[in-house]
């Protein structure tokens, strides 16, 4: 059996999306979670479960720094695929190079609708009917690249921006690691 893609997962927050990555991981092993905050939630619950991590934040050393510290560590890991999961921060077109067609992202929106920020409240205030998510190629374009694949999201009369969130990170959950394993099986 071939060996497994090895995954690299970048958050910047509580992580679920990468949970949800490393709790169906079977096409592929989980070497590394980066985080540009230290302090994030994620960061301590991939460490508690004996994940390798690396975490430092850009404040003071400047986005050249910091991405060459990251490019860094994912290579010493070994990693062959990038995971974007609710990182928060645009990565440089000269780190996108580097990594070309090797980096993936979700995203909470039907893309190529809503990129970028605050999606819920966007697809609300149009009066969709449904909202979604994205898995996606990362390219120099926010949000651009090649769509992998999505899932749909009712909404609900009533609904506001964290409802619909609430019900779209669901969905992120069962399409991302999914999606990913499809990816890295290529």
């Amino acid at each position: 059996m071939p060996d497994k893609q090895r995954v690299a997962i970048l958050i910047s927050g509580r992580g679920s999306n990468m949970m949800a990555l490393v709790e169906m991981a079977e096409a592929y092993e989980v070497v590394l979670v980066a985080s540009d905050k230290p302090d994030a939630a994620g960061v301590a619950w991939a460490e508690a479960r004996g994940l390798r991590t690396f975490a430092l934040s850009p404040r003071g050393i400047g986005k050249v720094a910091y991405e060459a510290a990251l490019d860094a560590a994912l290579r010493a890991a070994g990693t062959k695929t990038i995971a974007l999961a609710g990182y928060m921060r645009l990565l440089s077109d000269d780190f996108v190079a580097k990594w070309r067609g090797r980096i993936v992202n979700i995203h909470p929106s039907l893309l190529p609708k809503y990129k970028g920020l605050d999606t819920h409240a966007r697809a609300i205030a149009a009066g969709d009917a449904v909202a979604g998510c994205s898995v996606h190629v990362v390219t120099e374009e926010l949000d651009g690249g090649t769509v992998l694949g999505r899932a749909e999201v009712p909404i609900l009369p009533g609904d506001d921006a964290d409802a619909l969130a609430a019900r779209v990170l669901i969905a992120e959950h069962a399409l991302y690691p999914r999606i990913l394993a499809e990816f890295v099986q290529r």
